[in-house]
């Protein structure tokens, strides 16, 4: 079957009489979200919420809802069995969790994801990804192993690169040729940091460090790499365009489309900054089906000048849409996105400044690094990826904006298994 013949229809949300249970991994700002939402959708039901801080899992214990504390799989059965909420600190116990179909990851854990989730695919459970930096860093390896299990992987709706997926398809639909899959930016300051972004964090109850990363670009060249990964699109530059305009309807006037793809190529990921719709994203389709252009001219010129036209979704609601691809998974088994094409695309570390021997560097969002999407094998050297930089030191001085290969760092500070699964993940199915 074609992705769209096994898509879940909005409607049928709630009248299966199937409830799909799931485990949450991270209550943080956004399991908190996603748990919640769980509370008011029909059909679903959180069954185990797990976070290295228990604390955080007890927080969204709603009042009425039993719950239990467990530390061993007989005592997650137990719980189970009696209908409770089971909380735990242990992503993996939580992977175990029998009877339950869809593990659901919201944490930011990045090198202590891959065993997790590789145990959740073997017992069976689909997977939904919140967590952008191990959906972009290890998602091939991820895709290859749902395969091997038979399970669903897929990031989720909420976040833009679910949301530009479902507009493609759309476009698909109707006949298009995919030719750019866009993220519409508001903001960008590559030099950002914690302490400089601290009282935008603090207005959104944000981490500083993942508000910097928003703010610097990286998190939006995370997700753009999960959405060329999937969607098998390439980057015309490292970081991709990101011109300025008003409205994302402008962009025919500031990408020459005709010089930057032809029919038949592959497509490219890109941004527009500062334009409106605000928290949008778009998708740029081919067309030069004549009967489709005259039906396509009675629209507002703002679509397009033919044969590209734009189409634009004006907001992702990150937790609000969340349960629709629970639901989906649990329902269909449907990966809506996931890297079917491979490692792409990576992100790389920059230096925000000059950065001397021995400077340990401080992941994304931090003071040291922005990360850069770039093509896969576009440099002689493989670069850091910012998402296996947290804790790793520098054994070469490099300038601000320089690119950081692992040629410059020592080895041995980067976490060895992540560094594996990267490798398994890059390689080529």
């Amino acid at each position: 079957m074609t992705p769209l013949e096994t898509s879940l229809p909005m409607g049928a949300c709630g009248h299966s009489g199937h409830v799909v249970g799931f485990v949450l991994v991270g209550a943080g700002s956004v399991g908190r979200g996603v748990f919640h939402q769980s509370v008011i959708t029909p059909g679903v039901e959180c069954r185990v919420v797990c976070d290295v801080h228990i604390d955080r899992a007890l927080a969204l214990v709603p009042p009425g809802r039993r719950s239990r504390v467990v530390a061993t799989l007989g005592q997650l059965v137990d719980c189970l069995s009696a209908g409770e909420l089971a909380l735990c600190e242990d992503a993996h116990l939580a992977a175990e969790a029998p009877g339950v179909e869809v593990y659901f990851e919201a944490s930011t854990a990045i090198g202590a994801a891959p065993r997790a989730i590789t145990a959740a695919m073997e017992a069976g459970k689909h997977i939904v990804m919140m967590n952008a930096e191990a959906d972009a860093l290890f998602g091939p390896l991820f895709w290859r192993e749902a395969q091997r299990c038979g399970v669903a992987y897929t990031s989720s709706d909420g976040d833009q690169p679910a949301v530009i997926a479902r507009l493609v398809e759309e476009l698909q639909f109707y006949g298009m040729e995919l030719v750019l899959a866009g993220n519409i930016k508001g903001f960008l300051d590559r030099y950002t940091d914690p302490e400089k972004i601290l009282p935008e964090a603090e207005k959104r109850g944000l981490d500083p460090q993942m508000c910097s990363s928003y703010s610097d670009g990286t998190k939006l060249c995370v997700e753009m790499s999960i959405v060329a990964n999937a969607l098998g699109c390439r980057i015309v530059k490292p970081g991709m365009l990101g011109p300025v305009m008003a409205e994302t309807t402008d962009l025919f006037q500031h990408f020459d489309l005709e010089r930057l793809w032809s029919p038949g190529t592959a497509p490219f990921v890109d941004y527009v900054l500062g334009a409106k719709p605000r928290g949008g994203v778009f998708a740029v389709g081919y067309t030069n089906d004549s009967y489709q252009r005259r039906m396509l001219d009675w629209f507002p010129p703002e679509i397009g000048p033919g044969p590209f036209y734009v189409l634009t979704r004006p907001y992702h609601l990150v937790h609000l849409e969340t349960m629709r691809t629970v639901l989906e998974v649990g329902r269909t088994g449907r990966s809506l996105i996931a890297p079917r094409h491979g490692m792409r695309s990576t992100v790389i570390c920059r230096a925000k400044r000059g950065l001397e021997i021995g400077t340990v560097l401080d992941g994304p969002g931090g003071f040291a690094t922005y990360g850069l999407i770039e093509n896969s094998g576009q440099f002689p050297k493989d670069g850091l990826p910012i998402c296996l930089s947290q804790g790793a030191r520098l054994r070469q001085a490099v300038d601000r904006d320089g690119r950081i290969s692992l040629d410059d760092v020592d080895p041995l500070t980067i976490p060895q298994d992540a560094l594996a699964a990267w490798g398994q993940a890059s390689v080529d199915a």
